[in-house]
């Protein structure tokens, strides 16, 4: 399929969620190992306002539509790709192009969508899923007994977080900016959630933990709290930095990472080759979709959006009021 016009959300230019707009892109013809699909739903994440920004230019080569994560029916296949057929539901994560009615995806990053799970639902797994798997679990070791500190608990990224540390038998400890999102975050399964705004999370999270910290801590703030995370974690304790929001500079004692015999990791998803996502994507279907669909990992959903309502989608993200997913719908998700 060639030259085929799709409506496709783009950033006109860097700026606020104003800067948003529908325009037509061509969907590329096929390449090796790819499918086409229809698209039901797309995720809003973090990394879709950077971009809109202007701070997180899509890789080389991939297209200037937003949207790192869909749901959606698969239209055509390559002649290789073996494993899905038309007609199949799929969730994908995609390094770009999910705010649209049709897209691309590799299918080596498909993974089935099971049944009694919505297309709204799967459009939520992606992103945070494979985020949290790969840097919480993977690349940080979280182990059922140990207590992780997670910053933005009612983030995407901290709901899910939550729920897996949960379900694998983790304690959860989170912040957050009000005591309203606290309460929310405990609500999800948090055992205890600390308003970063009115107290000090380093004093607090240490009181929680006996003195010693909690073994693991996963941050996407970075700038002033890389020096707290190392000052509160536990020894032998691993801090896994996904994101920089508040940015990647800091004075820093590295001391505690010597003397704590701590592990400092960090990792982003969307420049990783695809052969890696892949080995990612078969982890997550075999050890993740079973705690999705009985293990109390259910994704969260705070809101719905039209796609032309792209706009207010992004700006409930930037107000920080959303806890769990943002989802943008397309036409043919109305036909389920």
């Amino acid at each position: 399929m060639t030259d085929m016009q799709i409506p496709s959300v783009v950033a006109t230019r860097p700026g606020g969620p104003e800067v948003l707009d529908i325009v037509t892109r061509t969907l590329p013809t096929l390449k090796h190992g790819e499918m086409h699909v229809r698209v039901h739903a797309a995720g809003v994440n973090r990394p879709d306002a950077m971009q809109r920004e202007g701070a997180y230019p899509p890789p080389a080569g991939v297209t200037d539509v937003l949207g790192l994560e869909l749901s959606g029916e698969v239209m055509a296949t390559s002649p290789d790709v073996t494993r899905f057929r038309p007609g199949d539901r799929i969730m994908a994560l995609v390094a770009g192009g999910a705010y649209a009615h049709e897209a691309v995806v590799q299918a080596d990053v498909c993974l089935p969508i099971p049944d009694g799970l919505s297309m709204i639902e799967a459009a939520g797994i992606p992103e945070t899923y494979f985020t949290v798997w790969s840097n919480l679990f993977q690349r940080a070791g979280l182990t059922a007994g140990e207590t992780v500190l997670i910053h933005g608990g009612t983030s995407g990224i901290g709901v899910t977080a939550t729920l897996l540390a949960r379900a694998l038998g983790a304690r959860v400890i989170t912040t957050c900016g009000s005591d309203d999102k606290c309460r929310a975050s405990e609500r999800i399964g948090a055992s205890a959630s600390l308003n970063y705004r009115t107290g000090d999370f380093v004093a607090e999270a240490r009181a929680l933990t006996g003195g010693r910290g909690p073994e693991v801590i996963l941050d996407m703030v970075g700038g002033p709290y890389m020096q707290r995370n190392l000052d509160l974690v536990a020894e032998d304790g691993r801090i896994a930095q996904i994101a920089f929001q508040q940015g990647s500079q800091a004075q820093m004692n590295m001391g505690p990472l010597l003397f704590k015999r701590l592990t400092l990791t960090g990792s982003t998803l969307r420049a990783r080759p695809v052969a890696m996502k892949a080995v990612l994507a078969r982890a997550v279907e075999d050890q993740v979709l079973p705690l999705i669909m009985t293990g109390g990992a259910h994704p969260l959903i705070d809101s719905t959006f039209d796609l032309g309502d792209v706009r207010a989608a992004h700006a409930r993200l930037e107000a920080s009021a959303h806890a769990g997913k943002i989802i943008l719908t397309t036409p043919a998700c109305t036909k389920e």
